[in-house]
């Protein structure tokens, strides 16, 4: 073997092995810090991911704006930019955290959280922060979103984290943290408000602290997953999208203290998990920083959820 071939025969397993099996952290672009994906397949058949956006060494979650990506195979992808900013809101100016998004009659309904104050958490007692849930619209799902109501849903109870889900028959419900309690409120057909009052969901006597929940239906069975103790993915079923719920398990064990937020999305006939893992990266603080990853996701034939590991492999090129 000649040093020439031999040196292409390097280089074809080199690129192969990093097209095919390093896929986690995903390849959103300029090694974009992301976080809190929220995924969905629109009429065109990619995957659009909505994300919250880590500044580089941010103090203490202050997040300014949010992120479109797409991809038609979960490898390649691209950044559409920031789809909203805080800038945007009269409401708030601070904490763009984790979002949400929804379709229904031609428009999309960007669902996300934001507020102002300060978290002071040596002295709790002189914590100002508070946060509140807005709904933005546009003709396009990268946006440019606008704020479509100029305040938030509503200003009590504090609330963060959304996650939308639109059934079968077109009615939306919208899911969220709230004072520690799970809670869900119906939305008005138009989107832009809330049916009724807040209800409090049976969950069989188990609620422990958690972070943004992400509900999605298969065949006829509703699934409410969630980051456990902000860390550990679990989930609950149940045959109606408001409850009672069954705790079933665990989805992914947690890495460490480190938060994860998720989300599960069916893509070209198969479930994918989105969630974020805190990795090195080169920044001025040196510390561990979150970008957003992927892994297959398979059901057993009881519609219970096999356990995953992360990879580094991710999905690979399953959905090329």
């Amino acid at each position: 073997m000649n040093k020439t071939f031999h040196f292409q025969y390097i280089l074809f397993f080199l690129v192969l092995f990093a097209n095919g099996y390093c896929q986690n952290p995903l390849n959103l672009g300029n090694n974009i810090l992301t976080a809190d994906p929220s995924g969905h397949v629109w009429k065109d058949g990619k995957m659009y991911l909505y994300t919250s956006h880590d500044e580089e060494c941010q103090k203490d979650f202050f997040m300014k704006d949010w992120h479109v990506f797409s991809s038609s195979d979960l490898v390649n992808w691209t950044d559409h930019g920031a789809c909203l900013s805080v800038n945007d809101l009269s409401w708030a100016d601070n904490f763009a955290w984790a979002p949400d998004c929804a379709y229904k009659n031609g428009k999309y309904y960007f669902c996300f959280p934001a507020g102002n104050g300060f978290k002071d958490r040596t002295n709790p007692k002189k914590s100002t922060k508070w946060m509140g849930i807005g709904i933005a619209v546009s003709d396009s799902p990268t946006g440019p979103f606008k704020d479509a109501i100029g305040k938030p849903l509503w200003t009590k109870p504090y609330a963060n984290d959304p996650c939308l889900f639109v059934d079968d028959d077109g009615k939306g419900y919208i899911y969220f943290n709230g004072g520690g309690d799970y809670l869900v409120a119906k939305l008005a057909d138009d989107f832009l408000s809330i049916k009724g009052d807040i209800q409090s969901m049976d969950m069989g006597g188990y609620k422990p602290k958690r972070e943004g929940p992400w509900v999605f239906k298969r065949k006829d069975t509703y699934y409410y997953t969630m980051p456990e103790d902000n860390r550990i993915l679990t989930y609950y079923t149940s045959k109606s999208p408001v409850g009672p719920w069954k705790y079933q398990g665990v989805i992914m064990d947690a890495e460490g203290e480190s938060n994860n937020h998720h989300s599960i999305v069916e893509f070209k006939g198969k479930w994918v998990l989105f969630y974020h893992r805190w990795v090195e990266n080169k920044s001025e603080c040196g510390e561990k920083q979150r970008k957003v990853c992927a892994e297959n996701l398979f059901f057993n034939e009881d519609g219970t959820i096999q356990k995953i590991k992360r990879t580094d492999a991710g999905v690979g090129n399953s959905f090329r």
